[in-house]
């Protein structure tokens, strides 16, 4: 196996371990800011690789990069009427007593004088922002990401630039060939000597900046001589064509045909354009909305997933990819032909739309998930704002153990997925390159 290979999918690793452990920052911070006592924090799941307390935390990694938590005493409150330090025994049933031993777990770490240092004492407000730190930090370091992709790196765009892969022959769309023949008539740019590597610039003295403009401008010339402005070497030169009539594909729509449009035969060069910081806000507002209804779409594309993975069918581009897929995509970018910009691109895309898919799915309002909390924060605002209203008195913190039962049925679901998703990665994975 290449051993750019392996080191792509290692630095993939690297990449969503500093993603966890920021996520997870993002609870520990505002937590103990709060008051609450944390007593892990840790990044992984699995045996624990090294850690260290200080103070009252222990820190830690853990030998599977799946994921990460930080444990905060008293995440659930005891039972009503109960002495807030102990739990009672006797369950009336299965939930029930699943719900206590729940119960219990959370206020097992609970010592004398922590009672105001518990979670669920805490106000609604500041349940809220600890438990959507998380999250807003992947959001932070998405829109980090994509400032360094959009910014720094530039997205990837055609240039009208003259390609070395241009024919120099006339190739009809309905012959399926890339290569010339004896007796293919020569095309208008290699007549009028244009070379690898010019800038055309103008068409009969229409300015020309952009691929987009030069398709438009050659195209609606239609057949016929035109003087031709381009740039070589830095310098200004002004060749004279003669453009023909082809049938062509619309740009963005290969199956639509456009007939007996204007063709001078080139290719453009893919470069790398910076944009302006500006432009990083509309680019990831509408990547979070793709992803939006991609998660709306989840047990759909879970379907797709199950038929690629045992019945060989292809892989959704935009269906779902675990982290055992997405490390290996990693290891086939840097093993790849790509130039280094190019595998820079890809590689920081993939890492802020890990980001961004993670912070988005933790804000699904259903526990375990982050927004399952917030959800139950938010819920104890409208009931608290709601009795000052009517001039009740305050009622007490919303229990959210009473839906462990579907807790634990969402995670044996979200554990199922997962497990999926590695299989299918490992069987039929999703591929950035061929």
């Amino acid at each position: 196996m290449d051993w750019l290979f392996l080191l792509g999918i290692a630095i993939f690793f690297v990449g969503l371990m500093v993603s966890i452990g920021l996520h997870e920052i993002g609870h520990l911070l505002p937590a103990k800011l709060f008051g609450v006592r944390v007593t892990q924090y840790m990044v992984g799941f699995g045996p624990t690789l090294w850690s260290r307390r200080t103070g009252e935390t222990e820190y830690g990694i853990k030998w599977l990069p799946l994921g990460g938590y930080i444990r905060m005493i008293g995440m659930l409150p005891p039972k009503p009427g109960d002495d807030p330090g102990k739990v009672r025994g006797g369950s009336t049933g299965p939930f029930q007593s699943l719900i206590e031993t729940a119960r219990e777990a959370a206020l097992e770490e609970v010592r004398p004088g922590d009672e105001n240092r518990v979670f669920y004492r805490k106000k609604w407000w500041q349940k809220v922002i600890v438990m959507s730190g998380g999250p807003a930090m992947n959001f932070v370091l998405a829109f980090f990401l994509y400032t360094l992709l959009l910014v720094g790196i530039g997205l990837p765009t055609y240039a009208p630039v003259v390609s070395p892969d241009t024919n120099t022959c006339v190739i009809p769309i309905s012959e399926q060939r890339t290569e010339c023949r004896p007796g293919d008539r020569p095309t208008p740019a290699s007549q009028a000597g244009l070379k690898a590597g010019d800038k055309i610039v103008s068409l009969d003295g229409q300015r020309i900046e952009t691929w987009d403009d030069a398709t438009r401008i050659i195209r609606s010339h239609g057949a016929g001589p035109a003087e031709l402005g381009i740039i070589r070497d830095g310098k200004a030169m002004t060749l004279q064509t003669t453009l023909i009539a082809q049938d062509r594909p619309k740009p963005g729509q290969p199956d639509v045909i456009e007939r007996n449009v204007g063709f001078l035969g080139v290719l453009p060069t893919e470069v790398m354009q910076q944009q302006s910081f500006g432009e990083v806000f509309p680019y990831m507002a509408e990547l979070t909305g793709r992803v939006a209804v991609s998660l709306v779409n989840l047990p759909e594309k879970m379907v797709g997933v199950w038929d690629a993975a045992f019945s060989g069918a292809e892989r959704d581009p935009e269906g779902p990819v675990g982290v055992v897929g997405a490390g290996r995509m990693g290891g086939e970018i840097l093993a790849s032909d790509l130039t280094g910009v190019q595998k820079l691109f890809v590689f920081v895309n993939l890492l802020a739309g890990f980001n961004l898919a993670i912070g988005m799915f933790n804000l699904i309002p259903l526990l375990p998930l982050d927004g399952g909390h917030i959800a139950g924060g938010l819920w104890e605002g409208v009931k608290r704002a709601w009795a000052r209203i009517l001039r009740r008195p305050e009622p007490s913190y919303v229990d959210i153990a009473k839906v462990l039962p579907l807790t634990y049925a969402l995670a044996i679901v979200m554990i199922v997925m997962a497990g999926l998703l590695v299989y299918a990665d490992l069987i039929n994975p999703l591929r950035l390159t061929g």
